[in-house]
């Protein structure tokens, strides 16, 4: 298979995860639904380094587990605060947002002076990235309640207009370029696939964490219908790394990032057709600005 169908399969896998960890997690009477989510992505990325383990024969140690381990937490982190966002704001805006971290990658890499010199589109793309979350910001706030309320209509899903709603996401997007940033310089002295092991192992281990805080101690239940989203979302998340990898392993990287930054355009179309999301011209506009950043990253990331 070439790189460019590897490319289409990560889209539609991240965006695919991106769509049922909103079912998922969108009900906001259910404040154990992040670490619910947590448990679903621990068994998949556990079961998954178990294959790699014993089929592919990855070799994997504690002196790797340990090395990757801050990268690993930064990473788990910034994902079980972004499933915490997604019972308070829309998949539509909050996926653009979390989107943006490798902007913030780039803003690290220049003031730490780690990168590399860049050329013009790229300081272009990271301005785009970041003016664009920035107006989605703004257009939150200053939304009419009313005018909220009649777009959301549809949905049957209401979010109230609250600081929360944005921070959460913006702190998704901190903590993955930190994880990123992080990622770039652990990698000098690690393999990459027992690196991803360890990562999967160690978010196992949290799943198993959080499955001990929900079900044991908190005496949580867990109700297969509402469940089932999360773990169809665990798969495809897992699903879309493998690809991901392959993508890039497969011919040429330059062409195969650019597809691969757009899939918050797919969840950002999931959300609109399946979930009846409706957002503000503004809303759109702040989405296709930041996107336009993602993808011009995209284009130069190889």
């Amino acid at each position: 298979m070439s790189w460019f169908w590897f490319s289409i399969i990560t889209l539609l896998c991240w965006s695919g995860s991106d769509f049922f960890s909103k079912i998922g997690c969108r009900d906001a009477r259910d404040k154990y639904s992040q670490f619910k989510m947590v448990m679903a992505v621990g068994l998949v990325m556990g079961l998954h380094a178990l294959f790699e383990i014993f089929v592919n024969g990855v070799e994997i140690s504690w002196a790797v587990i340990w090395t990757y381990l801050p990268v690993s937490l930064l990473y788990i982190g910034s994902m079980a605060l972004g499933y915490v966002g997604l019972r308070y704001i829309e998949l539509s805006i909050s996926s653009p947002i979390c989107n943006a971290s490798g902007a913030l990658v780039a803003i690290l890499a220049i003031v730490t002076g780690t990168a590399e010199i860049m050329e013009a589109p790229q300081y272009l793309a990271i301005a785009l990235a970041c003016a664009g979350v920035i107006g989605l910001g703004f257009v939150e706030a200053s939304e009419d309640d009313a005018l909220r309320a009649a777009r959301q209509e549809a949905s049957n899903y209401k979010y109230a207009k609250s600081w929360l709603a944005l921070a959460l996401p913006i702190a998704y997007c901190l903590l993955d370029a930190a994880g990123t940033f992080a990622d770039e310089l652990v990698l000098e002295t690690l393999n990459e696939d027992s690196a991803n092991v360890a990562y999967e192992l160690t978010f196992l281990v949290a799943g198993i964490v959080c499955f001990l805080y929900t079900c044991v101690i908190k005496k949580q239940k867990l109700v297969p219908k509402m469940e089932a989203p999360k773990y169809v979302g665990a798969i495809f998340e897992t699903a879309g790394q493998f690809t991901y990898i392959m993508a890039l392993a497969s011919g040429d990287a330059a062409l195969a990032a650019p597809i691969i930054s757009s899939y918050c355009m797919a969840s950002v179309l999931w959300s609109r057709l399946f979930l009846k999301e409706k957002l503000s011209w503004k809303h759109y506009a702040c989405i296709a600005v930041t996107f336009l950043g993602i993808l011009i990253m995209g284009i130069y990331d190889m």
